[in-house]
Protein backbone atom coordinates (compact mmCIF):
# COMPACT_ATOMS: atom_id res chain seq x y z
CA UNK A 1 0.00 0.00 0.00
CA UNK A 2 1.20 3.49 -0.88
CA UNK A 3 0.44 4.95 2.54
CA UNK A 4 0.99 8.58 1.56
CA UNK A 5 -1.30 8.24 -1.45
CA UNK A 6 -3.96 6.56 0.69
CA UNK A 7 -3.72 9.38 3.23
CA UNK A 8 -4.05 12.01 0.48
CA UNK A 9 -7.02 10.20 -1.04
CA UNK A 10 -8.78 9.90 2.33
CA UNK A 11 -8.33 13.64 2.95
CA UNK A 12 -9.66 14.45 -0.53
CA UNK A 13 -12.73 12.20 -0.04
CA UNK A 14 -13.61 14.16 3.10
CA UNK A 15 -12.86 17.53 1.49
CA UNK A 16 -14.97 16.73 -1.59
CA UNK A 17 -17.76 15.11 0.39
CA UNK A 18 -17.76 11.81 -1.47
CA UNK A 19 -15.82 9.11 -3.28
CA UNK A 20 -17.02 10.00 -6.78
CA UNK A 21 -16.22 13.70 -6.48
CA UNK A 22 -12.82 12.90 -4.95
CA UNK A 23 -12.11 10.54 -7.84
CA UNK A 24 -12.87 13.31 -10.34
CA UNK A 25 -10.68 15.79 -8.46
CA UNK A 26 -7.78 13.31 -8.31
CA UNK A 27 -8.30 11.97 -11.84
CA UNK A 28 -8.65 8.43 -10.46
CA UNK A 29 -11.40 5.87 -10.84
CA UNK A 30 -13.96 5.63 -8.00
CA UNK A 31 -12.93 2.00 -7.55
CA UNK A 32 -9.31 2.96 -6.93
CA UNK A 33 -10.33 5.71 -4.50
CA UNK A 34 -12.55 3.32 -2.53
CA UNK A 35 -9.84 0.66 -2.44
CA UNK A 36 -7.16 3.08 -1.19
CA UNK A 37 -9.39 4.27 1.66
CA UNK A 38 -10.23 0.66 2.54
CA UNK A 39 -6.51 -0.21 2.53
CA UNK A 40 -5.84 2.67 4.89
CA UNK A 41 -8.61 1.53 7.25
CA UNK A 42 -7.22 -2.01 7.16
CA UNK A 43 -3.73 -0.73 7.93
CA UNK A 44 -5.06 1.30 10.88
CA UNK A 45 -7.39 -1.50 11.93
CA UNK A 46 -10.26 0.93 12.38
CA UNK A 47 -13.11 2.34 10.30
CA UNK A 48 -12.62 6.00 9.33
CA UNK A 49 -15.76 6.61 7.25
CA UNK A 50 -19.34 5.49 7.67
CA UNK A 51 -20.57 4.73 4.16
CA UNK A 52 -24.27 5.21 3.38
CA UNK A 53 -26.14 5.67 0.13
CA UNK A 54 -27.07 9.26 1.01
CA UNK A 55 -24.09 10.82 2.72
CA UNK A 56 -20.57 10.37 3.97
CA UNK A 57 -19.83 10.66 7.69
CA UNK A 58 -16.61 10.37 9.66
CA UNK A 59 -16.37 8.04 12.60
CA UNK A 60 -14.91 9.39 15.83
CA UNK A 61 -11.59 7.76 14.92
CA UNK A 62 -11.81 9.23 11.43
CA UNK A 63 -12.32 12.74 12.79
CA UNK A 64 -9.29 12.51 15.10
CA UNK A 65 -7.18 10.99 12.34
CA UNK A 66 -8.22 13.67 9.81
CA UNK A 67 -7.24 16.54 12.13
CA UNK A 68 -3.72 15.14 12.60
CA UNK A 69 -3.44 14.02 8.98
CA UNK A 70 -4.08 17.47 7.57
CA UNK A 71 -1.20 18.89 9.61
CA UNK A 72 1.07 16.12 8.32
CA UNK A 73 0.07 16.68 4.69
CA UNK A 74 0.63 20.43 5.07
CA UNK A 75 4.11 19.81 6.48
CA UNK A 76 4.92 17.50 3.57
CA UNK A 77 3.76 20.16 1.13
CA UNK A 78 5.80 22.83 2.92
CA UNK A 79 8.87 20.60 2.75
CA UNK A 80 8.44 20.11 -0.99
CA UNK A 81 8.00 23.85 -1.51
CA UNK A 82 11.12 24.62 0.52
CA UNK A 83 13.13 22.10 -1.50
CA UNK A 84 11.92 23.56 -4.78
CA UNK A 85 12.69 27.10 -3.68
CA UNK A 86 16.21 26.24 -2.52
CA UNK A 87 16.96 24.33 -5.72
CA UNK A 88 15.49 26.99 -7.98
CA UNK A 89 13.45 24.38 -9.86
CA UNK A 90 10.39 25.71 -11.70
CA UNK A 91 8.15 22.71 -12.26
CA UNK A 92 4.65 21.54 -11.42
CA UNK A 93 1.23 23.10 -11.80
CA UNK A 94 0.37 26.70 -10.97
CA UNK A 95 -3.30 27.17 -10.06
CA UNK A 96 -4.31 30.70 -11.04
CA UNK A 97 -7.69 32.43 -10.72
CA UNK A 98 -8.62 35.55 -12.64
CA UNK A 99 -11.56 37.55 -13.93
CA UNK A 100 -12.89 36.82 -17.45
CA UNK A 101 -11.56 40.06 -18.94
CA UNK A 102 -8.11 39.73 -17.38
CA UNK A 103 -8.02 36.11 -18.53
CA UNK A 104 -8.84 36.92 -22.16
CA UNK A 105 -7.16 40.27 -22.69
CA UNK A 106 -4.24 40.26 -20.24
CA UNK A 107 -3.22 36.73 -19.28
CA UNK A 108 -3.90 34.78 -22.49
CA UNK A 109 -1.71 37.04 -24.68
CA UNK A 110 1.16 36.44 -22.21
CA UNK A 111 0.89 32.63 -22.26
CA UNK A 112 3.42 32.06 -25.05
CA UNK A 113 5.99 34.33 -23.42
CA UNK A 114 5.55 32.57 -20.06
CA UNK A 115 5.91 29.21 -21.78
CA UNK A 116 9.20 30.27 -23.33
CA UNK A 117 10.59 31.29 -19.96
CA UNK A 118 9.19 28.42 -17.85
CA UNK A 119 8.44 25.40 -20.08
CA UNK A 120 8.10 22.96 -17.18
CA UNK A 121 5.32 24.84 -15.38
CA UNK A 122 1.75 24.03 -16.37
CA UNK A 123 -0.81 26.80 -15.90
CA UNK A 124 -4.23 25.77 -14.62
CA UNK A 125 -6.37 28.91 -15.09
CA UNK A 126 -9.83 29.27 -13.54
CA UNK A 127 -12.14 32.19 -14.29
CA UNK A 128 -14.56 33.95 -11.94
CA UNK A 129 -15.89 37.52 -12.30
CA UNK A 130 -15.66 37.83 -8.51
CA UNK A 131 -12.19 36.34 -8.18
CA UNK A 132 -11.38 38.51 -5.15
CA UNK A 133 -13.75 36.36 -3.07
CA UNK A 134 -11.75 33.14 -3.62
CA UNK A 135 -8.13 34.15 -3.02
CA UNK A 136 -7.60 31.41 -0.43
CA UNK A 137 -8.36 28.66 -2.96
CA UNK A 138 -5.58 29.36 -5.49
CA UNK A 139 -1.82 29.84 -5.74
CA UNK A 140 -2.30 33.29 -7.29
CA UNK A 141 -5.36 35.42 -8.03
CA UNK A 142 -5.63 38.31 -10.49
CA UNK A 143 -8.51 40.58 -9.56
CA UNK A 144 -10.10 43.83 -10.64
CA UNK A 145 -11.84 45.59 -7.75
CA UNK A 146 -13.38 48.97 -7.11
CA UNK A 147 -11.13 51.75 -5.83
CA UNK A 148 -12.54 51.58 -2.30
CA UNK A 149 -11.89 47.84 -2.01
CA UNK A 150 -10.43 47.06 1.40
CA UNK A 151 -9.65 43.54 2.54
CA UNK A 152 -7.06 41.68 4.55
CA UNK A 153 -5.33 40.28 1.48
CA UNK A 154 -1.68 39.73 0.60
CA UNK A 155 -1.71 41.57 -2.73
CA UNK A 156 0.56 43.43 -5.12
CA UNK A 157 -0.90 46.35 -7.07
CA UNK A 158 -0.55 45.81 -10.83
CA UNK A 159 -2.26 48.91 -12.15
CA UNK A 160 -5.40 50.97 -12.33
CA UNK A 161 -7.99 51.72 -14.96
CA UNK A 162 -11.24 53.65 -15.30
CA UNK A 163 -14.73 52.44 -16.16
CA UNK A 164 -16.12 54.49 -19.03
CA UNK A 165 -19.25 54.43 -21.18
CA UNK A 166 -18.84 53.10 -24.69
CA UNK A 167 -21.04 52.37 -27.69
CA UNK A 168 -20.67 51.43 -31.34
CA UNK A 169 -21.22 54.19 -33.95
CA UNK A 170 -24.14 52.22 -35.44
CA UNK A 171 -25.97 52.30 -32.09
CA UNK A 172 -25.40 56.05 -31.64
CA UNK A 173 -26.65 56.71 -35.17
CA UNK A 174 -29.83 54.88 -34.26
CA UNK A 175 -30.36 56.13 -30.69
CA UNK A 176 -28.54 59.47 -30.71
CA UNK A 177 -25.45 60.58 -28.78
CA UNK A 178 -26.15 61.77 -25.21
CA UNK A 179 -24.75 65.17 -24.25
CA UNK A 180 -25.33 64.83 -20.50
CA UNK A 181 -25.87 61.94 -18.06
CA UNK A 182 -29.55 62.87 -17.75
CA UNK A 183 -29.96 61.86 -21.43
CA UNK A 184 -29.02 58.26 -20.61
CA UNK A 185 -32.44 57.25 -19.27
CA UNK A 186 -33.65 56.77 -22.85
CA UNK A 187 -30.72 54.55 -23.87
CA UNK A 188 -30.23 50.78 -23.89
CA UNK A 189 -27.83 49.54 -21.20
CA UNK A 190 -25.68 46.40 -21.36
CA UNK A 191 -25.26 45.69 -17.67
CA UNK A 192 -22.89 43.71 -15.51
CA UNK A 193 -24.87 42.61 -12.42
CA UNK A 194 -22.63 43.90 -9.65
CA UNK A 195 -25.40 43.23 -7.15
CA UNK A 196 -24.62 39.51 -7.44
CA UNK A 197 -21.34 40.16 -5.65
CA UNK A 198 -21.68 39.88 -1.84
CA UNK A 199 -21.66 43.29 -0.23
CA UNK A 200 -22.53 45.12 -3.44
CA UNK A 201 -25.93 46.69 -3.97
CA UNK A 202 -25.89 48.45 -7.34
CA UNK A 203 -29.22 48.79 -9.14
CA UNK A 204 -29.94 49.45 -12.80
CA UNK A 205 -28.38 52.89 -12.69
CA UNK A 206 -24.98 54.50 -12.86
CA UNK A 207 -23.20 57.10 -10.80
CA UNK A 208 -21.14 59.28 -13.12
CA UNK A 209 -18.50 61.71 -11.93
CA UNK A 210 -17.25 64.66 -13.98
CA UNK A 211 -13.53 65.16 -14.49
CA UNK A 212 -13.90 68.56 -12.80
CA UNK A 213 -13.61 67.93 -9.07
CA UNK A 214 -16.16 70.57 -8.08
CA UNK A 215 -18.97 68.98 -10.12
CA UNK A 216 -21.49 66.86 -8.22
CA UNK A 217 -21.85 63.19 -9.26
CA UNK A 218 -24.99 62.34 -11.22
CA UNK A 219 -27.08 59.21 -10.62
CA UNK A 220 -28.89 57.89 -13.69
CA UNK A 221 -31.36 55.02 -14.08
CA UNK A 222 -31.08 53.19 -17.40
CA UNK A 223 -33.10 50.62 -19.34
CA UNK A 224 -31.31 47.28 -19.11
CA UNK A 225 -31.65 45.31 -22.37
CA UNK A 226 -28.91 42.75 -21.74
CA UNK A 227 -27.38 41.54 -18.50
CA UNK A 228 -24.48 39.11 -18.11
CA UNK A 229 -21.76 38.10 -15.66
CA UNK A 230 -19.45 37.88 -18.67
CA UNK A 231 -17.89 41.22 -19.54
CA UNK A 232 -16.87 39.66 -22.84
CA UNK A 233 -20.53 39.08 -23.74
CA UNK A 234 -21.32 42.72 -22.96
CA UNK A 235 -18.25 43.92 -24.85
CA UNK A 236 -19.09 41.92 -27.98
CA UNK A 237 -22.73 43.06 -27.82
CA UNK A 238 -21.59 46.68 -27.58
CA UNK A 239 -19.35 46.23 -30.63
CA UNK A 240 -22.37 44.86 -32.50
CA UNK A 241 -24.43 47.96 -31.67
CA UNK A 242 -26.73 46.56 -28.96
CA UNK A 243 -26.38 49.49 -26.56
CA UNK A 244 -24.20 51.35 -24.08
CA UNK A 245 -21.70 49.44 -21.98
CA UNK A 246 -19.21 50.19 -19.21
CA UNK A 247 -15.73 49.08 -20.20
CA UNK A 248 -12.21 49.46 -18.90
CA UNK A 249 -10.49 52.36 -20.61
CA UNK A 250 -7.50 50.14 -21.38
CA UNK A 251 -9.67 47.57 -23.12
CA UNK A 252 -11.68 50.13 -25.09
CA UNK A 253 -8.81 52.41 -26.19
CA UNK A 254 -7.74 50.43 -29.30
CA UNK A 255 -11.35 50.27 -30.46
CA UNK A 256 -11.65 54.05 -30.18
CA UNK A 257 -8.65 54.41 -32.47
CA UNK A 258 -10.05 52.16 -35.20
CA UNK A 259 -13.58 53.59 -34.91
CA UNK A 260 -15.30 50.41 -33.72
CA UNK A 261 -16.35 52.11 -30.46
CA UNK A 262 -17.05 55.67 -29.35
CA UNK A 263 -16.28 57.05 -25.90
CA UNK A 264 -19.67 58.35 -24.74
CA UNK A 265 -19.70 61.35 -22.39
CA UNK A 266 -15.87 61.51 -22.37
CA UNK A 267 -15.75 64.04 -19.53
CA UNK A 268 -17.59 61.64 -17.23
CA UNK A 269 -16.41 58.42 -15.61
CA UNK A 270 -18.19 55.67 -13.69
CA UNK A 271 -15.48 54.97 -11.16
CA UNK A 272 -12.11 53.30 -11.20
CA UNK A 273 -10.83 49.77 -10.96
CA UNK A 274 -7.63 48.63 -9.28
CA UNK A 275 -5.86 45.52 -10.56
CA UNK A 276 -4.13 43.28 -8.00
CA UNK A 277 -2.28 39.99 -7.88
CA UNK A 278 -3.13 38.31 -4.58
CA UNK A 279 -1.59 35.41 -2.66
CA UNK A 280 -3.36 33.29 -0.05
CA UNK A 281 -0.32 33.55 2.24
CA UNK A 282 3.31 34.67 2.32
CA UNK A 283 4.40 31.44 4.03
CA UNK A 284 6.60 29.23 1.82
CA UNK A 285 5.36 30.54 -1.52
CA UNK A 286 6.50 28.16 -4.31
CA UNK A 287 9.16 29.49 -6.65
CA UNK A 288 6.85 29.10 -9.65
CA UNK A 289 4.28 31.37 -7.97
CA UNK A 290 6.91 34.01 -7.19
CA UNK A 291 8.05 33.83 -10.82
CA UNK A 292 4.49 34.32 -12.09
CA UNK A 293 3.92 37.22 -9.70
CA UNK A 294 7.02 38.98 -11.02
CA UNK A 295 6.08 38.10 -14.60
CA UNK A 296 2.57 39.60 -14.46
CA UNK A 297 3.86 42.64 -12.54
CA UNK A 298 6.31 43.49 -15.33
CA UNK A 299 3.71 42.85 -18.02
CA UNK A 300 1.14 45.04 -16.24
CA UNK A 301 3.54 48.00 -16.23
CA UNK A 302 3.64 47.82 -20.00
CA UNK A 303 -0.08 47.23 -20.49
CA UNK A 304 -1.34 49.91 -18.13
CA UNK A 305 1.10 52.53 -19.36
CA UNK A 306 0.09 52.24 -23.00
CA UNK A 307 -3.48 53.62 -22.88
CA UNK A 308 -3.77 57.38 -23.04
CA UNK A 309 -6.45 59.21 -21.08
Amino acid sequence: MDRLLSMQVFEKVVAEGGFASAARALDLSPTVVSRLVSDLEEHLDTRLIQRTTRKLALTESGLVYLQMLRRILQEINDAEVAAQNSAGVLTGTLHLLTTPLLASYFLAPLAARWREQHPEVMLDVSVDPFSHLRVEEFDLTLMAVEEDYDADTVARALGRTESILCAAPRYLRRAGTPDHPRDLHAHDYLKFPWEKAPGHSSGHGLRLTHELADTEPVDVEMKVVLQSLSFDVLFRAALAGAGLCLLSRHLAQPYFRDGALVHVLPQWRAGGLSIYAALPTLKLVPARVVAMLDFVSKAAKQVFSTARH
